[in-house]
């Protein structure tokens, strides 16, 4: 979807002034999500594990 959108961010073409912001603003949120999804959630989910556990542990037994 990036590669598709390339063209008509870079064309200078007629009506290419109204169309280019849109696909910059498209190419900008699909490479920003795919770095929230790819690298930012999984070390959140890594960083939260060990309070995850401690968490568990403490209401089973009642103590840490």
């Amino acid at each position: 979807m990036i590669f598709a959108m390339l063209p008509l961010a870079i064309a200078t073409g007629l009506g290419s002034e109204t169309k280019a912001p849109m696909a910059i603003a498209v190419i900008g949120g699909l490479i920003s999500s795919m770095i929230l999804t790819l690298l930012v959630v999984p070390v959140i989910y890594k960083m939260i594990t060990p309070i995850d556990r401690w968490l568990r542990k403490w209401y089973e037994v009642g103590k840490v």
